[in-house]
C-alpha cells in the first residue's frame, strides 16, 4: 500500500491519476474527505502523529520550510516499518555552496537519510506551472517583468514530475536512488514569454528588471520578511548567471518517453492566459 502526500496540488493530483492508470493500491492523505479525489483517502495530516502502519511506501511532498512534518512523517515511518520514502526534493540543492533556497530540501534529505528508511529523492528543476504568476502584468498591460536576462532554465511540466513519482513508487530498484528532473529545452525567460505569446495568439513584451531587489520589492510591495528576501534575491542572482541551463535524461529513463515541451504546456493551459 501507497500513501501520497499532498494529493491535491499540482503535483500530487496529477500522481493520483498516474497511479490510478497503473491500477496501484494506495491512499491519499488529506485534511477532510474530498469527494472529487478519486482515491482511497487517509484523514491526517503532517503537523502531529501519524499512522502508516500497512503502508509500503510514502511519496513526502513537505510545504513551507520547516522540518516539523518531515520528522513526523519519518518517525511514524520507522515506527511502521515503511520500506521505502519518496520526497520531492528540488535541483537547488546541487548547488556548490547550497542557495538559502535549496537548504530546507537538503536538511529534510538529511533527515530522511540519517532514518535508515530507504529512499528515493526526487530533485525536479522550476515548474512550467510558474508561468502563471505572469498572469497579472500580462493581464494589466501585456507584459512580463524579467529579472533573469541571458539566464537559462528547463523547466519541467508537474505532470512529468508526477510521472516519475509513479515509476519510482511502482517499481522496484529506485531505493537509494537520487534523480534530477529537468524540461527537455534550455530557455531564457523571453523565450518562454514569445512562446506562451504564440501559444495565446497575443504579442507579450519582456521589460527587463535591472537588479533582483527591485523583483523583491515588485512581488512583495509591503516588504518581504529579510530572510526570503536574501533568499530570492540569491536565487535570482544565480539563476541570471546561468546562461546554460541544467539538462537531464533522468524523465524519459523513468517513464519511457520524452518530457513535455514548455510549447506543449501553453497550449494545453492557454485559456488560463486568456
Amino acid at each position: 500500500m501507497l500513501l501520497i502526500t499532498g494529493a491535491t496540488g499540482h503535483i500530487g493530483r496529477r500522481l493520483v491519476d498516474e497511479l490510478n492508470t497503473r491500477g496501484a493500491d494506495f491512499r491519499a492523505l488529506v485534511r477532510s474527505a474530498r469527494p472529487d479525489l478519486p482515491a482511497e483517502q487517509q484523514i491526517g495530516d503532517l503537523d502531529g502523529p501519524l499512522d502508516l502502519h500497512g503502508i509500503d511506501k510514502v511519496f513526502l511532498l513537505v510545504p513551507g520550510t520547516g522540518l516539523d512534518h518531515t520528522v513526523n512523517v519519518v518517525a511514524a515511518a520507522r515506527e511502521a516499518g515503511v520500506r521505502q520514502l519518496v520526497y520531492l526534493s528540488s535541483y537547488a540543492v546541487l548547488g556548490d555552496p547550497i542557495p538559502a533556497m535549496g537548504h530546507w530540501h537538503h536538511e529534510r534529505e538529511q533527515l530522511i537519510r540519517n532514518s535508515g528508511i530507504p529512499a528515493t529523492f526526487l530533485r525536479p528543476t522550476g515548474f512550467m506551472t510558474n508561468a502563471v504568476d505572469w498572469l497579472p502584468t500580462i493581464r494589466a498591460g501585456g507584459y512580463v517583468l524579467d529579472p533573469i536576462g541571458p539566464g537559462r532554465s528547463a523547466p519541467i511540466d508537474p505532470a512529468d514530475i508526477a510521472a516519475a513519482a509513479a515509476t519510482v513508487l511502482t517499481e522496484d530498484g529506485h531505493e537509494k536512488q537520487e534523480y534530477t528532473l529537468t524540461g527537455p529545452e534550455a530557455l531564457t525567460l523571453a523565450e518562454q514569454v514569445a512562446i506562451l505569446g504564440g501559444a495565446i495568439g497575443r504579442t507579450l513584451d519582456v521589460r527587463p528588471i535591472e537588479t533582483p531587489e527591485e523583483a523583491v520589492r515588485f512581488r512583495y510591495p509591503d516588504g518581504a520578511p529579510p530572510d526570503l528576501a536574501a533568499a530570492i534575491v540569491e536565487g535570482l542572482k544565480l539563476m541570471r548567471a546561468d546562461t546554460t541551463g541544467l539538462r537531464t535524461d533522468a524523465v524519459r529513463r523513468l517513464t519511457r518517453r520524452e518530457p513535455r515541451t514548455f510549447a506543449t504546456w501553453c497550449d494545453d493551459n492557454q485559456l488560463l492566459f486568456k
